[in-house]
């Protein structure tokens, strides 16, 4: 698993106007491009210094050069997250760069907290959504809105759904960096699982619906999100909201939910709802081995 990408695959992110990729991974570290800048994810200070030192070693042999290299602790409990900590470069160079994904823009902040702002395993799921060109889409969990931002590049109605402000306010300069206008696409900071409902109430449908939450959050008032918990009622209300032939991409970083459980229950919340729907997944991305990333499926309904 311990692996650099190569020149070549290095090249053709160039070449395809993507520059915010992985560029090695191993059990305790992973590094990620982000424009000129590189963010190195450890587990233990030994593994973060193996991977600087790889950094530069891969550096002489691509001839690429990073701008500045940060670096951040990932912890077992979420509460201990910290923003990345600038390990070399300039440090009065600001904070805020955007990153292209196949010509993509997209804002990314070093200093906005634990995540930078684009998470670049989603890239296949991304470029599906622009393919399906959704007439709908529903896009929980939002973040940033990087799914909203494609599905809009793709002519589609968005309404992207997350707690904080601050990200959707993210969001809405992505659609900015990309010239898109925000009429027609709305943008509500509320908990998920209290908005699906009302949404069902007022007999709203969508074509897509994007289902990428976090492991664990606290919703309003204080409410305890745990997904291998709600997943399941997730996607139900999910389903109430699909219209016929929709598509939903589910997708988790949990590691109580590989894929095969997250198919199990799928398949579970389908029969239980007497609908019928196809099962499938992307490619696995070329500068992500095998078991590196988020798990996800796509369902569609038939």
């Amino acid at each position: 698993m311990n692996r650099w990408i190569s020149s070549e695959l290095l090249a053709q992110f160039d070449d395809a106007g993507t520059s915010a990729h992985r560029l090695f991974t191993s059990p305790h570290a992973w590094v990620e491009r982000l424009g000129c800048d590189v963010l190195i994810s450890f587990k233990h200070d030994a593994a973060r210094d193996e991977a600087l030192a790889g950094l530069r070693e891969w550096e002489v042999q691509t001839g690429f050069q990073s701008a500045r290299v940060f670096s951040r602790f990932l912890p077992k409990q979420n509460a201990e997250r910290v923003a990345p900590v600038l390990v070399a470069g300039d440090p009065a160079a600001p904070l805020e760069s955007v990153v292209t994904e196949c010509g993509i823009r997209y804002g990314i902040d070093f200093g906005a907290g634990y995540s930078a702002g684009l998470f670049i395993d989603q890239r296949a799921n991304r470029a599906c959504v622009r393919q399906l060109a959704p007439g709908r889409t529903l896009n929980t969990f939002a973040y940033t809105c990087s799914f909203s931002v494609v599905a809009a590049l793709a002519g589609s109605k968005t309404l992207s759904i997350d707690l904080s402000k601050k990200s959707l306010d993210r969001g809405r300069k992505n659609f900015e960096l990309n010239g898109l206008p925000l009429e027609g696409h709305r943008f509500l900071a509320d908990d998920v699982l209290e908005v699906l409902p009302r949404l069902e109430r007022r007999g709203e449908k969508f074509d897509l619906i994007i289902l990428d939450p976090p492991t664990f959050s606290l919703g309003n008032r204080g409410r305890r999100w745990k997904v291998e918990e709600q997943m399941e009622d997730l996607l139900r209300l999910a389903l109430e909201l699909s219209a016929p032939g929709a598509s939903l991409l589910v997708s988790t970083n949990c590691t109580k939910l590989n894929r095969p459980a997250l198919e199990r229950m799928v398949r579970f919340v389908l029969k239980t709802a007497r609908l019928g729907g196809d099962i499938s997944s992307e490619p696995q991305l070329p500068d992500f081995p095998d078991g590196a990333g988020a798990e996800t499926l796509w369902l569609r309904i038939r």
